[in-house]
């Protein structure tokens, strides 16, 4: 840190409001206000119009706001302008310091204050320990430079999180038409226009396309192993788990592995996958689908997931996997999938499950579109990860002086 750069506690430097509860809520007057909400600045929830009490507080866009009571307490925001909500602390700060920089040096603070809620029933943030949060007292060239570098990584952030829901949404219309339309002989998706369909009991579908059981594509349908923790090691083979498996796509999510030494006994090789093996949760949260890649080496199954050795002669296992997760197998799973303790799938409902079925290098072609689809979301969330890690280290190292700021000074100047 630069030795002239000081530090001053953030009771010197600011002053607080609460915000108020409206005088009518929701309120559709001449005199309406955008009412701000914490989901609302999220982008989880639509704003509200409400009509302003006589104490209300009005904030302005870019102004910095705390969440001050709730579950959340302590989470900072950028104002949107508007009506302050009664949960939350607008905070102002005096002219030494930038917006933009005040705004991420309150920031860097968050999950510290997140941490340090006091309250017997609803928590809220403790004032003393938010007036004793240090902030460093940079010149107006460096702060705006260390605003002007977290908010291009905030920029970049914004920009790979719209990209991943517009794919999302994408990922969303192609498995409603893959999966009810397929692709005829041309690569084109088939229409009723120029085609002809007929009424399955999935809905309507292609007159090319048949539908058959999981019973009558699969070599064998089984139930995983049970109390295998006694074979629990730091490393051997995967041992899959519900959590493994994801409503987002029929890949197997690796990040959490468990490792076993299995036993040598019937139920182990009863329960030892292979490449193309349909998996599918069968208690708790029913039919989440998996499907076993290529070279996955030696894995089992525990035993809230059924196994199906699918006959791949006859069917593409990646298409059997992305039907069931789509909204024509999952119906299925819905008129199980009850609030009872109990509620589950046995092995007999497993084999009943039935799939529209065109023929096998149809089924290929739609699983590679919708596998394209995925490995674009895959890659946007990778660089979305790699972008918040950098957000992290930049805020841990610039803020606090740990790297000086005076370079990237001296880059600007040279670049102009």
């Amino acid at each position: 840190m630069n030795s002239k750069t000081q530090s001053q506690p953030l009771r010197e430097v600011i002053t607080l409001d609460k915000g108020k509860p409206p005088a009518q809520q929701p309120y559709h007057g001449p005199s309406s206000e955008r009412y701000l909400t914490p989901d609302y600045l999220r982008g989880k929830a639509e704003t509200e119009q409400v009509k302003p009490s006589a104490n209300a507080v009005h904030v302005d866009e870019g102004e910095t706001i705390i969440l001050w009571d709730g579950s959340n307490a302590g989470e900072v925001f950028r104002a949107r302008s508007g009506i302050l909500a009664s949960t939350m602390m607008r905070v102002r700060h005096i002219s030494d310091y930038e917006d933009d920089y005040f705004y991420y040096a309150l920031k860097g603070w968050e999950d510290y204050l997140k941490g340090q809620t006091s309250g017997s029933g609803i928590p809220h943030v403790d004032k003393e320990i938010l007036g004793n949060l240090k902030l460093f007292k940079y010149t107006k060239p460096e702060q705006t430079k260390i605003a002007e570098v977290l908010t291009t990584v905030d920029r970049a952030i914004e920009q790979t999180e719209d990209a991943i829901a517009k794919q999302q949404r994408i990922k969303t219309g192609l498995m409603h038409d893959l999966l009810t339309r397929g692709i005829d002989e041309h690569g084109n998706l088939r229409s009723e226009e120029t085609h002809e369909f007929w009424d399955s009991q999935l809905g309507r579908i292609p007159v090319e396309w048949g539908v058959v059981s999981l019973n009558s594509i699969s070599d064998f349908v089984t139930s995983g192993a049970r109390y295998w923790a006694k074979y629990y090691s730091v490393e051997g083979a995967v041992f899959i788990r519900i959590g493994n498996l994801t409503r987002d796509h029929i890949n197997l999510r690796l990040d959490d592995k468990v490792f076993i030494r299995p036993p040598n006994t019937a139920e182990a090789r009863r329960t030892l996958v292979a490449p193309g093996d349909l998996l599918i949760s069968v208690t708790a949260d029913l039919g989440i689908i998996g499907v076993i890649p290529r070279l996955f080496g030696q894995g089992y199954v525990n035993q809230h997931i059924a196994l199906i050795r699918l006959l791949q002669d006859q069917v593409d296992s990646r298409f059997v996997g992305w039907f069931l997760q789509g909204r024509g197998g999952q119906k299925q799973f819905e008129q199980h999938n009850d609030s009872g303790a109990k509620a589950g799938l046995n092995l007999p409902t497993i084999r009943s499950l039935i799939i529209a079925c065109p023929h096998k290098n149809e089924q290929t072609k739609i699983a590679k579109i919708l596998d394209t689809n995925i490995e674009i979301i895959d890659k946007q969330q990778a660089k979305l990860k790699k972008l918040h890690s950098l957000k992290t280290g930049l805020m841990h190292d610039l803020l606090p002086g740990k790297v000086p700021v005076t370079p990237l000074l001296n880059q600007a100047e040279v670049g102009t």
